[in-house]
């Protein structure tokens, strides 16, 4: 036990003197060893900079798309691109009975809103405003989008079927029109038409859905009121699956239902379109993937040529050196003493690299989330930390090896002899 524990003092002595030689080398050498390491550095940096800005849009996104829904699915009138000339939009949209009969067949739903958008002037003692978002929904919407009213009521099934001229309005266009907070029983002037407001509802904020701009003025009415406003303006449906691990599922169902409702053909082409958000966030988590590993492939070039350059320093150092190694043999020191200096000075140099690149890689980093407040999530898992020091270092193990065993070959009294 004496003997062993004897053993591992001296090969950690050993290795401790080792490392402060190589870094003594270091030292010595500051400027030929910062551009030795240049491409280790910048490959290091890539990695951690990539990773790092690719964590925070990806935390950004998923975040935007919880707020929107993962339960989501949305169907609307398509033209093929073949019938384009035999086949108009009023052709293929959507309709109120597609909307019951999928209701009815489709188990993978749980409930479905046709909807309808115009863009109208919205007036309110005399003040105008043009081209403000208004929307046609079923209820049911409130459930769907999670948008629950905070002053006032909901709508209700009686006002859909009675096609009532009632609104509900977000925060931003109470402060576009001048409402008071709590609008509830104040009327406006929809195209001239003449609407009781019965509620405020929740505003949000999906700033990735409209290019970062903020909410916008939204004024919601019942879907039959609009459909009276205008029987032409097109409707597409928005729907919430009860699952959203059976999204492909619910997307069979739709379209099956809509294919056999349409009369369409095995050799016929979808009229209509469909889009699932879990789909969507699959896709998006794929490009992510496929970018990081873009870094990777870069970061892996940079290191392939860092670790070259440091082949080339290794063999300059072990021709330098020469005499030296000549005398450290003449003195008893063993091959593997040798090889052990030179591995560990390759090694340390490559990890001394690998930090001043970790380091930039995190000041980049920094400087995103510093400036930019949708990068606030950046940042790298330590994972990526650790297991890109253990490749670097692995680097310093590949391509100082050569180096390494050229100078425990050396012959002592041919190395002593060099001049």
């Amino acid at each position: 036990m004496k003997v062993i524990l004897a053993v591992i003092l001296f090969v950690v002595r050993l290795v401790v003197q080792t490392v402060f030689l190589a870094l003594g080398q270091i030292w010595a050498n500051k400027t030929r060893s910062v551009l030795t390491c240049l491409g280790i550095i910048f490959g290091v940096a890539a990695v951690i900079a990539v990773v790092g800005l690719l964590g925070g849009m990806r935390g950004f996104v998923l975040k935007e798309f919880e707020t929107i829904g993962a339960k989501k699915m949305w169907v609307w009138g398509d033209v093929p691109e073949s019938k384009e000339s035999v086949m108009s939009w009023t052709d293929v949209k959507m309709t109120l009975s597609e909307a019951k009969l999928i209701l009815e067949k489709a188990p993978s739903i749980d409930t479905l809103t046709p909807m309808t958008e115009m863009g109208m002037g919205v007036s309110y003692k005399g003040k105008v405003l043009q081209g403000i978002r208004v929307k046609g929904v079923w209820s049911e919407w409130h459930e769907i989008e999670d948008r629950q009213v905070i002053y006032g009521r909901p709508f209700s099934r009686i006002d859909e079927e009675e096609a009532r001229q009632v609104a509900l309005v977000n925060l931003t266009a109470i402060e576009k029109l001048g409402l008071s907070t709590d609008p509830s029983g104040e009327y406006i002037l929809l195209d001239n038409r003449r609407f009781l407001v019965i509620g405020l509802v929740e505003t949000k904020d999906f700033s990735f859905a409209d290019g970062g701009q903020g909410a916008e003025a939204e004024i919601i009415i019942p879907y039959a009121t609009v459909k009276s406003m205008n029987p032409y303006s097109g409707v597409y449906f928005t729907m919430q699956m009860k699952d959203p691990d059976a999204a492909d599922d619910a997307e069979a169902e739709v379209r099956f239902i809509l294919r056999n409702r349409r009369g369409l053909g095995p050799e016929d082409e979808d009229t209509f379109g469909i889009q699932v958000l879990q789909s969507v966030i699959e896709q998006f988590n794929m490009i992510a993937s496929v970018a990081t590993i873009g870094g990777f492939f870069v970061a892996a070039i940079s290191l392939f040529v860092g670790g070259i350059g440091i082949m080339n320093i290794m063999l300059v150092s072990v021709s330098e050196r020469t005499r030296e190694i000549g005398l450290r043999k003449a003195v008893g020191a063993k091959p593997p003493t040798v090889l052990l200096q030179f591995l560990v000075e390759a090694i340390v140099l490559c990890l001394v690299g690998g930090l001043i690149g970790l380091g930039i890689g995190q000041g980049v980093i920094m400087g995103f989330r510093a400036g930019l407040d949708w990068m606030s999530e950046a940042g790298v898992p330590v994972w990526i930390v650790v297991g890109v020091l253990a490749v670097t270092g692995a680097t310093g193990v590949i391509f100082g090896m050569f180096p390494a065993i050229k100078a425990a070959r050396l012959n002592p009294i041919d190395a002593l002899r060099h001049e």
